[in-house]
């Protein structure tokens, strides 16, 4: 009877430890969400309902994602051309939410109606031959080898 009231009694005390840890980093997460939140207000003026739509551990993690990326002026890609590759992906999930953000983020960066139509007809090039390729089963290294020679006779009668 003592021994298990001593490995009941370790148990416990292990069990309010592992508690002890537990409790430490969902603080630490509450407070990068708090921190993100607070630069999400001062980047955009407010903080939309999608971010709220997250766990507080992933806000920071989405935030930067978004600040680092897409919002960064410093990267290879303008803010135009990356809006115009958001609207044409949105366009073929489709999701309503996206198409109408990445169009007015295209607008905003620069993009003319005739720029987001453009987009939009790629995304629907890439995805009608993505069909029939796939659909077709054509064969992936012959596909390669007729691209590059394509590219190639394009290259050299540009020369």
């Amino acid at each position: 009877m003592l021994k298990s009231s001593r490995i009941i009694k370790s148990l416990v005390i292990a069990a309010g430890v592992g508690m002890l840890f537990a409790l430490n980093p969902a603080k630490a997460e509450d407070a990068s969400a708090t921190a993100a939140y607070k630069d999400i207000q001062a980047t955009l003026g407010s903080v939309p309902d999608m971010f709220k739509t997250l766990p507080d551990v992933a806000v920071a993690g989405a935030w930067a994602e978004i600040k680092g990326v897409q919002l960064n002026p410093n990267t290879a890609l303008d803010g135009k051309t990356k809006e115009l590759m958001g609207l044409a992906v949105a366009s073929q999930i489709p999701c309503q939410y996206c198409i109408y953000f990445h169009t007015e983020a295209a607008k905003l960066n620069g993009a003319s109606d005739e720029e987001i139509k453009e987009a939009i007809a790629m995304a629907a090039i890439v995805r009608h031959w993505s069909t029939m390729l796939n659909g077709s089963q054509v064969d992936l290294a012959a596909f390669k080898k007729q691209t590059d020679d394509v590219f190639a006779a394009v290259k050299a009668k540009s020369q």
